[in-house]
């Protein structure tokens, strides 16, 4: 994720935070599915995935309070 889609989820809604958390993690686990079948083109994409989530969760606890 860049600094400018960082800042751009920085003024993103609950509800759009939330499906951003809900599209990551749906990604994450078709990677890691992808990962243990087959060998995928770009593996760093696992740990990028697995990052971007970790900030939305992030971001979604310091405005919201929201506990995952």
């Amino acid at each position: 994720m860049k600094k400018k889609q960082f800042n751009e989820l920085k003024d993103a809604s609950k509800e759009e935070l939330m499906l951003k958390l809900e599209e990551g993690q749906k990604k994450l686990f078709e990677l890691k599915l992808k990962h243990s079948t087959v060998k995928i083109k770009n593996p760093m994409e696992i740990r990028n995935t697995r990052r971007d989530i970790a900030r939305i969760k992030t971001l979604l606890r310091q405005k919201f309070g929201v506990k995952l």
